[in-house]
């Protein structure tokens, strides 16, 4: 039998073997959240370029974003004159495009939330850089990398029941300092569809960020959407009826 300081010695090692397993947990949903308040903040304004581009034409555009906490976002395009005025509005659960050529808001319903917007590779909800993950995924840590001497956590992205999602599954890779390097994107059959990739870090608006993402149709070669950000400022004050359907449809500035 056992003596009772080897008992206790063994039970001490427990303790330490645990406490240091539990200092070392990845908490997914803490991890994502950071992601994102990474590139939102308390509410912040951009200046963006994306390019649209296909084997046999490509086509830029100019937008203009600001952002509320995590659910509100408005993105207006600037450039082409063709488009400008084309905006999008997330106000909490809610998405609204306006037509300028129309002169008329809609309403997005859930189910339109993935399509494409204007023709890209992002989707409406790409677009408006939602808090989806946190409301309408599970989220599971799959493993943990060191690149170029960082830690990069990959973690799964699981449609809750019932859930207004496409997807079968979104894998999301994020640095430790909550850089978001990548998002796959899987169909039911958890074959890979599409890819958000960080085409480059750099320090914008006092934070380090991504400043150029790609978006790639895996079936489509030479089939892709990047988006670069010219200015951003963060944390700084905004109008109060600025996620408003008036301001959406540019009637007050």
């Amino acid at each position: 039998m056992l003596s009772a300081m080897t008992r206790l010695r063994s039970v001490w090692i427990l303790l330490w073997v645990f406490g240091i397993s539990q200092a070392n947990a990845i908490d997914p949903e803490t991890l994502v959240m950071k992601a994102i308040d990474q590139y939102r903040g308390l509410s912040s304004y951009a200046e963006m370029t994306m390019l649209v581009k296909r084997p046999s034409w490509e086509r830029e555009t100019k937008m203009r974003a600001w952002t509320s906490g995590r659910e509100d976002s408005l993105v207006r395009t600037i450039a082409p004159a063709r488009d400008a005025g084309t905006a999008l509005l997330k106000k909490g659960d809610t998405i609204w495009t306006y037509n300028p050529k129309l002169s008329r808001s809609i309403r997005l319903p859930k189910s339109m939330m993935s399509q494409s917007w204007g023709a890209s590779d992002f989707s409406y909800e790409d677009l408006s850089r939602s808090d989806k993950w946190l409301k309408q995924f599970r989220l599971e840590h799959v493993s943990t990398e060191v690149e170029s001497g960082l830690k990069v956590h990959t973690i799964d992205a699981i449609p809750m029941e019932n859930a207004p999602v496409v997807w079968g599954k979104e894998r999301l890779r994020i640095r430790e300092d909550f850089i978001m390097l990548e998002t796959t994107y899987f169909d039911q059959q958890m074959r890979p569809l599409r890819r958000m990739e960080t085409l480059k870090v750099g320090e914008m608006g006092g934070r380090m960020m991504a400043l150029n993402t790609r978006m790639i149709d895996l079936e489509e070669p030479g089939t892709y959407t990047e988006v670069r950000y010219d200015d951003i400022q963060f944390d700084i004050s905004l109008r109060g009826n600025l996620f408003t359907l008036f301001s959406l449809e540019g009637k007050s500035r």
